[in-house]
């Protein structure tokens, strides 16, 4: 079916999971990537990386005319309906996550069975066809062993290492050469459903999956029934939820910030990046968006991965943590050619060891917002170390306020005094007063230290933030470069949305950076010989400084021509080509899902409050 066609768009991907890891189908059917057990682990399909040494799920059919998808409603249950010259089948491709017959305080709110079930039932005429699974373990560095078994079952293992795939269907299967096959030919109303197993003692199970897809919607349904959003479009709102539920693992509770690795940002170029683990940055956004829609379980499942995985309380926060441990070293596979030849293919993340000190506001915003949801009542695992963890965080705010870093776009070049981390650490300060207020947490002499410093970084940014050549705010003091990243500080309350300073800036912003309603985050040199797609998020951010300067006749419309910008199925990832209007960059993409939702909120609140002016806890509340 793929035909001479290689390296589908990166929009012709959906996602598919179970809470510990997602799958990647495409428009055609064929799973391209798969990382099992977790998000993190080697890839078992990549050939949405490597066309040829890749391997796959495929679906392949006789003769198919037409193709159309959607995910069945509040669910990540897809549907692909295949119309062929003689008849038209329907695939439904899902991760079996069944409902608990009681959900714990703490850890997984559903049982993941480590399987993908895919059920093809033809719909009228007659479908002939075939599925094809050949597994490339470890980012295809390692060989498969195929081996058929009584029962009619075929494991698939790692060559090096007691690891492997079980494929079970309702046809036979057939081992060829490097593949796995099962032919089928069906009438209307007939079926055949295929099961690939991750777990060693899992023989399949083909004769339940009709009861597991039953079971997977029951969860799915439950789940999005607690959305607690009403506003102007839902749809995406509860999409993007369900994505960002995804992203999440749940036997730790930690949130990675993409699904994948390596998909380019710019083309040509070399900005591929790893982006399948839990960024505090990007975790703490998710936060804010899961409280904004009522999903508080799922923030204090992310305070559980915190406490396990940084036993400081704190004093020792890193900027990004593995999901069972820290982040690996960064990696070429220069054995792989990368999506549409653009390399390199990294795993790991060198922006691990970068020092990137917005990551305090970026948790205590998320912290303020969990914490004001359960009325400053939380867990007790939670409240018990609150005031210690929040004068750990506090101390870094302090004693960083003066340093350089390489800021919220990890800029791999050299560090500087960044206008949006300084915002941040003002942010910071401000949100561990406002707790300090309704909970007590530290001394009221700390307390008033937190005031009185956090008074000190705001005069100071705006002092040396503003750039009167420019007439805005700009990147780095002294710098004459825009970056959007400015806007998101305006968002969080660190500069007056209505003030004429920013007002320039937003306006300097959109005519330097953007493209249409697209904006780019900067355009800076910044140590890469190619400039990178529009950054999807930084759109959604001059949405939420509109609607805070009181312009929702422009923030309304912009924002519903921006959801357009997604796939078909409502998906973005992380960068938009302007000219082409492609997807780039990791899909998909936590931040600009977590912009979605938080915007709509935004919007939505403001709506109902146009004939009365926003007040400060209200724009703080929302995030970006």
């Amino acid at each position: 079916m793929r035909g001479d066609v290689t390296d589908r768009p990166i929009e012709d991907y959906a996602v598919i999971g179970d809470t510990c890891t997602t799958a990647l189908v495409a428009r055609d059917g064929s799973i391209d990537w798969l990382c099992w057990p977790c998000h993190d682990s080697p890839a078992v399909f990549l050939r949405l990386l490597d066309e040829d040494k890749g391997g796959a799920c495929e679906i392949v059919l006789d003769d198919v005319r037409e193709t159309r998808r959607a995910y069945r409603p509040g669910t990540t249950i897809l549907e692909t309906v295949f119309v062929t010259a003689t008849g038209t089948l329907r695939l439904t491709d899902f991760m079996p996550l069944h409902p608990l017959a009681e959900v714990p305080d703490e850890g997984p709110d559903g049982a993941p069975h480590g399987r993908i079930v895919r059920i093809a039932a033809c719909e009228a005429g007659t479908v002939s066809g075939r599925f094809r699974v050949r597994p490339t373990f470890d980012y295809a560095r390692d060989g498969a062993v195929l081996e058929p078994e009584a029962g009619g079952t075929v494991l698939c293992r790692r060559r090096s290492k007691p690891e492997g795939v079980r494929v079970a269907a309702t046809v036979p299967l057939a081992v060829l050469g490097d593949r796995v096959e099962a032919a089928f030919a069906l009438r209307a109303g007939e079926g055949v459903s295929l099961v690939l197993a991750h777990r060693k003692d899992d023989d399949g199970d083909i004769g339940h999956a009709a009861a597991s897809l039953s079971a997977t919607e029951g969860y799915w349904h439950e789940w999005s029934g607690r959305c607690t959003y009403d506003g102007p479009h839902r749809d995406s709102v509860l999409r993007s939820a369900l994505v960002l539920k995804l992203l999440t693992h749940a036997p730790s509770g930690g949130i990675i910030a993409a699904s994948t690795t390596s998909l380019p940002e710019a083309v040509p170029g070399t900005r591929n990046f790893d982006y399948r683990y839990v960024w505090m940055r990007d975790a703490s956004f998710t936060v804010t968006a899961f409280v904004n829609l009522g999903y508080v379980r799922e923030a204090a499942e992310f305070l559980r991965f915190l406490r396990d995985a940084d036993h400081s309380r704190g004093r020792d926060l890193e900027l990004m943590y593995g999901i069972n441990g820290r982040v690996p070293e960064e990696e070429i596979l220069d054995h792989l050619r990368g999506w549409r030849g653009v390399g390199p293919v990294r795993i790991g993340n060198a922006a691990s060891s970068q020092h990137q000190y917005d990551i305090y506001g970026e948790f205590l915003v998320a912290l303020h917002a969990f914490l004001d949801a359960v009325d400053y009542d939380p867990p007790v695992k939670v409240n018990d170390h609150l005031p210690e963890a929040l004068g750990h965080l506090t101390d870094h705010v302090i004693r960083c306020r003066h340093a350089p870093d390489h800021g919220i776009w990890e800029l791999r070049d050299e560090t500087r005094q960044i206008l949006h981390t300084k915002g941040m650490l003002w942010v910071a300060l401000d949100r561990a007063v406002q707790i300090a207020e309704a909970v007590e947490v530290a001394p009221p002499e700390r307390v008033e230290e937190w005031r009185r410093v956090a008074a000190e970084i705001r005069a100071e940014y705006h002092d040396k933030g503003w750039n009167p050549r420019v007439g805005a705010y700009t990147q780095a003091y002294g710098s004459d470069d825009l970056d959007a990243a400015v806007l998101r500080t305006v968002l969080f309350g660190a500069f007056e949305p209505d003030s004429p300073r920013v007002a320039a800036t937003l306006e300097a912003v959109s005519a330097g950076l953007g493209d249409g309603d697209l904006l780019y985050r900067y355009r800076n040199a910044d140590g890469f010989e190619h400039p990178e797609a529009t950054f999807s998020a930084c759109a959604f951010w001059r949405v939420g400084c509109l609607a805070l300067a009181g312009r929702m006749a422009e923030a309304e419309p912009l924002f519903a021509r921006l959801l357009t910008r997604g796939n078909d199925l409502g998906l973005f990832a992380e960068e938009i080509d302007a000219g082409s209007g492609e997807q780039r960059g990791n899909v998909p993409q936590g931040f600009t899902h977590m912009a979605i939702i938080n915007h709509a909120v935004r919007l939505d609140r403001a709506a109902r409050h146009r004939d009365a002016p926003m007040d400060e806890p209200f724009r703080q509340a929302v995030g970006a």
